[in-house]
């Protein structure tokens, strides 16, 4: 997470990300949350379930607590943070979305802007103030009324607090003051126009619990279980690395979930979460290679879901990583800095190899930073603008740069070295792992090396900018906001001991006018054309190489989920949505594989047992920003 890795808010998590927020997703862990590196969790909680544990690897399914109906998600990424002020993996974003409403949601079959905590808002006449009515008689799970306060203190404490907005800070930059001047009231002034005032995906938390807390930027909302919220689960439990695990809110305004509980279960490795589905000890694994997804396509009681992704896979070249301040950091290689050598790197990339040998045609062609899924904001490069797969140019490239040949056949830099680049990727990602494999040789063929550091922790090398290249990704959200902000210059840390919001520390004065103006931008066809003009200039620098849009490959018993939403609801995908719609709308199959909608006792999803002490399971949930496995996916 995505977050995305790629990265999501990336994947460098997928790996964007929302990116994103549920939407986002990113590979790697994002900024400023890897400061929080000792995640200490809950003490070891008892669960009337039975997962893998080193000592039982291949846990059988029982008989689960009589009447309840619990769904087992696996995942693949591990969780950054609980709070929703420094959540940027997708794994994290996506929990968080569960737990707390937004004040808007996206409608599941288009995406367009539906009632959340907010009933109806409107602007005013020069769009600089924007009211929101508060959905009256909404609770806490604790039983405290829901009020406009709560939604003022969420977003005045990003505006006045640096670690409030950690994670979805570029969302009140522009706002000039937020107050709650009823119950049911709350008022937004803008310094100037924003476009995104129905896409604010920002967690609503509640003032009573949250305004004790001291230090945001060490709480992650992972000591004291149940954690008060508003939406369709409640958490209950959590052991980092391990397990989530959430119950069905009972006063969720849009009904309760159909299931009792959701577990959330981390598996490193993707075969042992397949053979946990063919068991019918999880319900539920996403992120499938083809190789998986062909395996299960035939097999009785599964289904696969194999959709247009909303996330995209990338190589991302480190252009010098410094902070905003203007110092220095990490040790990217200077040569990367000359654009005629990176887009030598990138004419030497089949794509298309790629797309035919690693996704075996589970993906499409990549081209502009947008998913093609999002039609309005998709975006092509020209004829002549292209980069596209050609050795012999790219070769030319670097003679006429100066990267000659040494008696070696190695290309040397300036400093008369062999130019030889680290590519940063994820250990547990075979795209990864398989996509290296053949920058190498095609790199090589060029006379320059390539090593591959694959590494279960992307996140600590690449906020630090101690990386060349690095695979990236991140789910995109219907409102591309995000996934553009990363790459301003204010995402940039303030010092190099601080850490920002930069996807790959990416930083233009061109790019940063066209974010400006399109944010500003409230005509729909105007503002598409800004986004797309800022594809083209990211495009151009040269500093992603967007490969592949990967499809949303995953799987589930049909004899333990009789129903699930898919967003959008037609070929769309069910993990990581821009929502809640999947895990809230899932409706329980009855011991026949038929649909339960009863409340009497009902088919039990997951690995359920008597009561046992989770002692250890791997490391749990998936980028942007960067993860392409949200969360560095």
């Amino acid at each position: 997470m995505s977050a995305r890795v790629r990265l999501g808010r990336r994947h460098p998590e997928p790996p964007g990300r929302q990116g994103g927020r549920t939407g986002r997703e990113r590979r790697g862990a994002r900024p400023s949350v890897l400061r929080l590196a000792a995640l200490t969790g809950a003490s070891a909680l008892t669960l009337s379930a039975v997962l893998a544990t080193p000592l039982n690897p291949s846990p059988q399914q029982a008989e689960a607590e009589e009447g309840k109906k619990v769904l087992t998600v696996a995942v693949a990424q591990s969780v950054d943070s609980l709070s929703p002020f420094l959540a940027t993996r997708l794994s994290s974003t996506s929990i968080n979305r569960l737990m707390y409403e937004y004040l808007t949601d996206y409608d599941p079959g288009d995406n367009h802007a539906v009632p959340g905590l907010a009933t109806e808002w409107k602007p005013s006449a020069d769009k600089l103030t924007w009211t929101y009515t508060i959905r009256s008689g909404a609770k806490w799970s604790d039983g405290k009324s829901i009020t406009a306060k709560d939604a003022a203190w969420t977003f005045n404490k990003m505006m006045t607090d640096e670690a409030a907005a950690t994670a979805n800070g570029s969302f009140v930059a522009n706002f000039r003051k937020v107050t709650a001047p009823s119950d049911t009231e709350f008022v937004v002034e803008l310094k100037k126009p924003q476009a995104t005032m129905t896409a604010l995906d920002v967690p609503i938390v509640p003032e009573h619990v949250w305004s004790k807390v001291k230090d945001l930027s060490k709480f992650n909302n992972d000591k004291t279980f149940p954690v008060v919220g508003n939406g369709p689960y409640v958490l209950t439990g959590y052991k980092p690395d391990s397990y989530v695990r959430m119950e069905a809110n009972k006063t969720f305004w849009r009904g309760a979930p159909k299931f009792d509980e959701l577990v959330f279960k981390y598996y490193k490795d993707g075969d042992a979460a397949v053979a946990a589905l063919r068991k019918g000890e999880v319900s539920f694994v996403s992120g499938l290679t083809p190789a998986q997804a062909d395996s299960l396509a035939h097999q009785p009681d599964i289904k696969v879901n194999d959709a247009p992704g909303r996330r995209f896979y990338a190589l991302a070249v480190n252009p010098g990583a410094r902070a905003k301040d203007g110092t220095r950091m990490g040790d990217g290689d200077p040569s990367l800095r000359d654009p005629r050598l990176r887009e030598a790197l990138f004419r030497a990339v089949d794509r298309k190899t790629l797309i035919d040998k690693v996704f075996q045609g589970h993906a499409v062609d990549g081209e502009g930073y947008l998913p093609p899924r999002f039609s309005a904001y998709f975006w092509k490069p020209s004829a002549e603008q292209e980069r596209g797969y050609d050795p012999a140019a790219a070769a030319r490239l670097l003679d006429e740069a100066g990267y000659k040949k040494n008696g070696e056949g190695r290309r040397t830099g300036k400093d008369g070295k062999p130019l030889d680049y680290r590519l940063l990727c994820h250990a547990t990602d075979p795209n990864d792992k398989a996509v290296g494999q053949y920058l190498k040789e095609w790199w090589g063929k060029l006379g320059i090396g390539v090593t591959l550091d694959c590494l279960d922790n992307v996140s600590d090398p690449w906020l630090a900018g101690t990386y060349d290249l690095a695979f990236d990704g991140w789910s995109v959200n219907p409102d591309p906001d995000f996934v553009l902000s990363i790459h301003t210059c204010d995402a940039l840390p303030a010092t190099p001991k601080r850490t920002g919001a930069t996807d790959n520390f990416i930083c233009d004065k061109k790019y940063d006018a066209l974010y400006a103006r399109q944010l500003a931008e409230y005509d729909p066809a105007r503002r598409a054309d800004l986004v797309k003009q800022m594809q083209s200039r990211l495009y151009d620098l040269g500093y992603m190489n967007v490969m592949a849009y990967p499809n949303a490959v995953e799987a589930y018993r049909t004899d333990q989920i009789a129903h699930i939403q898919t967003m959008p609801a037609k070929a769309g995908n069910i993990y990581g949505q821009d929502g809640y719609w999947s895990w809230w709308s899932a409706k329980p199959a009855a011991s026949d594989g038929s649909s339960d909608d009863s409340d009497s006792t009902g088919v039990v999803i997951g690995v359920i047992a008597g009561a046992v002490v989770l002692a250890g399971i791997a490391a749990f949930l998936t980028y942007r920003r960067r993860t392409t496995a949200e969360d560095r996916e």
